[in-house]
């Protein structure tokens, strides 16, 4: 069984984009959640790496700009 315990939506282009912060009994995970064109795509990231994900995320996004 998974609760909920924060959810948000966005849609960009023809993509519909849902973050969800979940829990089960093995702990909290990120739900990344693409749909697009009727096929549904996600990515789970476990609480013990998200400082580590964000981390990156941060360093893929400002190297990008700093290409522009």
């Amino acid at each position: 069984m998974e609760n909920t315990l924060a959810s948000r939506e966005l849609q960009i282009e023809r993509k519909h984009v849902i973050i969800e912060l979940r829990e089960n009994d093995r702990g909290r995970f990120l739900k990344i959640t693409e749909e697009a064109h009727g096929r549904r795509n996600s990515v789970i990231i476990p609480s013990t790496g998200l400082d580590e994900f964000e981390t990156l995320l941060d360093e893929v996004l400002t190297a990008g700009e700093e290409i522009e």
